[in-house]
């Protein structure tokens, strides 16, 4: 009996409580109907303001996320290029620098988040080499994602394509997990793309559909804390034997890991009773790059001269390795050595301004 009471004397409060609200919006709106309209325009006001905060939480940062030192693995299906993996290079500030290898090519791209935009501004293919490439221009970028983040959103790529945003919040199965994920939509005269970017983590899953083929690549599996190793070859002489051997070695490379560097230290390490030394001591990599002509550039430190304390031949076995190594590398022909900035120029060797030194792999053997 006492808790129907309790019940009862809680339906009457509610019931006055309610009474009393509604009487209260009488008196304020001057009359029912017009305190509907307003209860109704606060809940359009409402899921506007929701909108208006989705549309500002939503930013590309958090669907492209710029990560260090993590390797993207995806499998494929439909073309043999369709797996690959991708690893970063290179980040500053709002660029990043991404490598892809699907076993056909290793290919780089520059990617940059600016004004609201996802831009690709270099996509180059064949690049075997590790080189900072993020001070590219590009006035013209290929627009990846675009701002605000959400269904309808749509630009014209420079081939006249659409693009847009087809869908969000859509759920993509992958081996690595169930993603809710941006549909970016790339629709061609006889194809279209699907891109899904998820939050914190970026693509996940793509489809191309054309005329009956449909070629996906999914995400399969995410590595973290890890760098990305490279098999260099390295020359080394044996003066004695009048003979150059090369050693195949595995660099790993970190994020923003300088290659130069890497060579330099790995020559000045690497340690073998039948090898002479190539660099000494003291000796730096002032800079390294591949030049528009098709060469590679090296400057080194003066004690690669000081410190080299060589007769001719070995002292030209030396210059060799060093040409072989670094053409090697960068898969060219021609090696311009510079000393502070100078061409070579020693009491053995002497290099006119612009003279490179070739690639030669005769006479070299490899050491087992």
């Amino acid at each position: 009996m006492k808790k129907f009471l309790l019940v009862l004397s809680l339906t009457v409060c509610a019931t006055f409580l309610f009474s009393c609200g509604k009487q209260k919006e009488e008196n304020l709106s001057g009359n029912t109907q017009n305190a509907g309209n307003t209860k109704d325009d606060d809940v359009n006001s409402e899921d506007e303001t929701k909108e208006e905060l989705q549309n500002e939480i939503r930013k590309i940062s958090d669907y492209f996320p710029f990560l260090s030192d993590t390797k993207y693995i995806y499998e494929g299906e439909g073309n043999e290029y369709a797996s690959y993996y991708l690893v970063t290079d290179y980040i500053d500030d709002n660029r990043i620098q991404q490598r892809s290898n699907n076993s056909g090519t290793e290919t780089v791209k520059i990617i940059e988040n600016k004004d609201g935009n996802l831009n690709l501004l270099l996509a180059q293919g064949e690049t075997y080499y590790r080189e900072n490439l993020l001070k590219v221009s590009n006035d013209n970028p290929e627009i990846l994602l675009k701002e605000p983040l959400k269904e309808g959103t749509q630009w014209t790529l420079s081939d006249n394509r659409k693009r847009y945003i087809s869908k969000e919040d859509v759920t993509v199965d992958t081996p690595t997990g169930t993603y809710k994920a941006l549909e970016v939509a790339t629709q061609g005269d006889n194809d279209i793309i699907y891109d899904y970017y998820a939050p914190g983590v970026g693509l996940v899953k793509s489809v191309f559909r054309s005329e009956g083929l449909e070629v996906t690549s999914v995400l399969s599996k995410i590595e973290k804390n890890v760098p990305f190793t490279q098999t260099v070859r390295f020359y080394f002489p044996d003066v004695a034997n009048d003979k150059i051997y090369y050693v195949n070695r595995d660099l790993n490379f970190n994020t923003n890991d300088i290659t130069k560097s890497i060579f330099e230290k790995n020559y000045k390490e690497f340690s073998e009773d039948n090898f002479d030394k190539v660099f000494g001591p003291n000796v730096k990599i002032k800079s390294l790059y591949l030049n528009k002509d098709n060469k590679v550039y090296v400057d080194f430190s003066k004690e690669l001269e000081s410190e080299m304390n060589a007769g001719s031949g070995y002292e030209a076995m030396i210059l060799q390795c060093i040409t072989n190594t670094l053409g090697g590398y960068y898969g060219v022909q021609d090696v311009y050595i510079t000393v502070e900035g100078e061409p070579y120029s020693s009491g053995h060797i002497v290099m006119e301004k612009g003279e490179s030194f070739t690639v030669d792999y005769n006479n070299t053997i490899e050491y087992k």
